[in-house]
């Protein structure tokens, strides 16, 4: 980033406050998932070092493995490993919870929605030249990446991601059959 010195100083304190913060919260906090989400915030605030420090292919690549993957499986394997409290007060909880993610979800939806009714179909079209001919248009090492990774790299990412979902699916799977053995019959 060109900014000045003190703007920049002061960034890079906010980011070094959330690094430490993120990594004191992964230590001492006693709830787990709460733990692994202080692991995303570290994870967020080392990206965004990467970031000030013009690095941003590796800021995305952070952002991107650990805290859109690793982050993610750990909080999923923590929540599949849990057992689940038995709590009498837990239905008012849910009902704010359910209302909250319904606000949410329902916003989100509207906002994809119009942004789809504004945007020009008609006029984004896919570029058909070559590789060759393409990288010399492409200014910096992301779009680089990016166009190998559509093009000529496209069938291994598409077969990863299809890998990776039917992983997740089989550890849900085998996590629930699991507890289904465990359980007694009265709590099923």
């Amino acid at each position: 980033m060109n900014l000045p010195e003190s703007i920049q100083k002061g960034i890079l304190l906010i980011i070094e406050l959330g690094i430490l913060l993120g990594s004191m919260g992964v230590i001492l906090l006693n709830d787990i998932v709460q733990s692994a989400f202080s692991l995303g915030l570290t994870f967020i605030s080392i990206s965004l070092l990467y970031l000030v420090l013009n690095a941003d292919f590796v800021a995305a690549a952070q952002v991107l493995i650990y805290v859109g993957a690793i982050n993610v499986l750990i909080v999923f394997s923590v929540m599949l490993i849990q057992k689940p409290h038995k709590n009498e007060d837990l239905s008012t909880s849910r009902n704010t919870g359910n209302n909250i993610t319904l606000i949410v979800c329902t916003s989100l939806f509207l906002f994809l929605v119009s942004i789809i009714l504004d945007t020009s179909w008609s006029q984004i079209y896919s570029i058909k030249k070559s590789t060759k001919i393409f990288e010399p248009i492409l200014k910096s090492n992301v779009q680089l990446i990016g166009s190998q990774l559509l093009t000529e790299f496209l069938l291994p990412f598409e077969l990863l991601s299809v890998l990776l979902l039917v992983a997740l699916v089989g550890a849900i799977t085998m996590s629930r059959q699991s507890r289904m053995f465990e359980m007694p019959d009265d709590e099923i």
